[in-house]
């Protein structure tokens, strides 16, 4: 995979799946990126900045979340078509923690609140998307749970998930984007 080394420019359709607004990229944006899996980007999205990470689709190719915050700033609506341009972060952002998991961090022994300090926001990232990957609030009490115990036994990462997979309940069935209602 060659790494981007330039702006990455298209023009996307924004789209809604389910109540998600999204905007896929195209083929040939999606191939200029580092990864299949999450890339951290900024830029802009309709002439507004951005700075996200990009979600694998489960087919080789990204999607961008439209956020209420990104949708009334660029005052964009399903079947707009908006130009981005995106360039690979130099660093990532810190992800939202979810209430679950941070309660969970939160009553951990400080040696789990010390790793969780220590390991990189990619990581981060990735725990906070392994234990959000499911809609079964059982199944998604038990990631939690086993981060826990992972990290307790010193695991830096959650292991055994694909990340070029699509990993949000909410736009995803079988690892992958579901099409646009």
């Amino acid at each position: 995979m060659a790494a981007a080394t330039r702006s990455i420019r298209f023009t996307g359709e924004v789209v809604e799946v389910g109540t998600v607004l999204l905007v896929r990229l195209p083929a040939d944006a999606s191939a200029a990126l580092p990864s299949r899996g999450q890339v951290a980007v900024t830029g802009t999205f309709a002439g507004k900045e951005l700075a996200t990470v990009v979600e694998p689709d489960g087919r080789r190719g990204h999607w961008i979340r439209v956020t209420p915050a990104l949708r009334r700033a660029a005052k964009a609506k399903p079947g707009d078509d908006v130009d981005v341009v995106l360039d690979v972060a130099p660093e990532w952002p810190e992800p939202e923690v979810p209430d679950d998991l941070g309660a969970a961090l939160a009553e951990a022994p400080q040696e789990i609140q010390h790793l969780w300090d220590d390991i990189t926001p990619m990581a981060r990232w990735e725990w906070v998307r392994w234990v959000g990957a499911t809609a079964n609030l059982d199944t998604r009490a038990k990631r939690v749970d086993v981060t826990i115990s992972k990290m307790e036994h010193g695991k830096r990462r959650p292991c055994c998930f694909d990340l070029s997979s699509c990993t949000d309940p909410a736009v995803s069935r079988s690892g992958k984007l579901v099409e646009p209602s």
